[in-house]
């Protein structure tokens, strides 16, 4: 037990680590069925394309709402509606008859995954103490699992059924983990006397939160433009072919996932400041591969690097985020969460703009500039971190 409620850390800790599977699931579901759908409702590219802006913005709507209601109710139910709402969204897609539920249901997977990628981060935070940044670190591999189980086992299962079947069996598949969390108990709230808005509301003006989150901004930008991007420039200026190119986000994906393992290991004996330069300067000898001439080997040896150098920013990050407000984490992440996912789309959307008249060979330029934009907030964030606990400890 833990702190003199009725709770089990580490069945607490496994329901979190089963809401963000779920959400690498989330993620990962557009992609999956995409093809699919496309086929069964003659999609053109913009209608496509509608699906994919549906989905972030329904995981920023889960982001904006999390904090407050995790804050105000404890974890349980909001983790377990969430579940339920990512059930709903892809049973939707697997009985629709028509476009538009499909699109109400991309928003509701993304609600969901708003929620469940938030909650289960604040929650890992809460309970973890000074293993705050290792146990988020084994919380992202959990993510990994999910983003990368999906579309294999859709591909495994598409040998002997539909499409339809296998996402109602993946929806059927989420009320093992929804009984799970509804029969565990969860630490009580931490608002149980109601919402304090107006410390709510100083968290916006927080100087060192904002740093921090800005951290979060330029980091999933990076990853979004790796993720959304790298493909299409592989493929024009490499000759990479579509399989090919696709296979680097694979490795991308895994390289993510194995550096997640190791980082839960390494947070516990190197100073975490340390953990994220070093991963930084990973990342960006990835980039720099990027700018050599494209062979397979370059190119999976920069995924390789750019996924170690991923790893470290969102755990270590949120993990000071639930050091320094403990009171209202859920409330502080779902702000630092909101900015990261502004981040990820202002800047691939100006990738875009960028593209559009100078073509796909900028991308590792740009991805560059945004990394010199990331350096320079981990030099903020982390100083203004530092003494932020400097005089907590005096």
């Amino acid at each position: 037990m833990n702190g003199g409620t009725m709770y089990s850390n580490s069945k607490v800790f496994a329901a979190a680590c089963a809401g963000m599977l779920l959400f690498g699931m989330a993620m990962l579901s557009l992609g999956t069925v995409n093809t699919f759908l496309a086929q069964k409702f003659l999609l053109d590219q913009l209608s496509v394309g509608s699906l994919a802006a549906l989905l972030p913005f329904g995981i920023l709507a889960g982001s904006l709402v999390f904090g407050p209601v995790v804050d105000r109710l404890g974890y349980k139910l909001p983790l377990a509606v969430a579940s339920l709402l990512l059930a709903a969204g892809l049973q939707m897609i697997a009985s629709a008859a028509s476009f538009l539920p499909v699109q109400a249901a991309f928003f509701v997977i993304g609600l969901g995954g708003g929620i469940l990628n938030g909650g289960t981060n604040a929650l890992v935070a809460d309970i973890s103490g000074e293993n705050r940044g290792a146990r988020l670190a084994l919380l992202g591999v959990f993510f990994g699992i999910g983003a990368l189980g999906m579309p294999a086992l859709t591909g495994l299962f598409l040998r002997s059924a539909s499409h339809s079947a296998i996402i109602t069996g993946f929806s059927a598949a989420i009320l093992i983990p929804v009984v799970y969390m509804l029969a565990i108990q969860f630490p009580v709230p931490k608002q149980n006397q109601g919402f304090p808005i107006a410390k709510g509301l100083a968290l916006v003006r927080d100087k060192v939160l904002l740093l921090l989150s800005m951290i979060l901004f330029f980091e999933s930008a990076a990853e979004g433009l790796v993720n959304n991007w790298s493909p299409a420039y592989l493929q024009k200026t490499g000759g990479l072919g579509p399989d090919s190119s696709l296979f680097m986000l694979t490795v991308l994906a895994a390289s993510l996932t194995a550096a997640r393992l190791v980082l839960g290991w390494a947070l516990k004996r190197m100073r975490s400041q340390r953990i994220v330069i070093l991963c930084f300067a990973l990342a960006m000898a990835g980039i720099f591969l990027l700018f050599l001439p494209t062979n397979t080997a370059v190119t999976v040896a920069a995924m390789i690097l750019i996924g170690f150098g991923f790893s470290a920013a969102f755990p270590v990050v949120l993990a000071y985020i639930g050091e320094l407000f403990p009171a209202l984490s859920g409330t502080a992440f779902g702000i630092a969460l909101v900015i990261a996912l502004t981040g990820n789309t202002l800047v691939n959307y100006a990738l875009g703009a960028v593209a559009q008249t100078w073509g796909i060979v900028v991308f590792p330029v740009y991805l560059f500039a945004v990394f010199v934009c990331l350096g320079i907030f981990i030099f903020l964030g982390l100083r203004a971190y530092s003494k932020r606990t400097s005089k907590t400890g005096d």
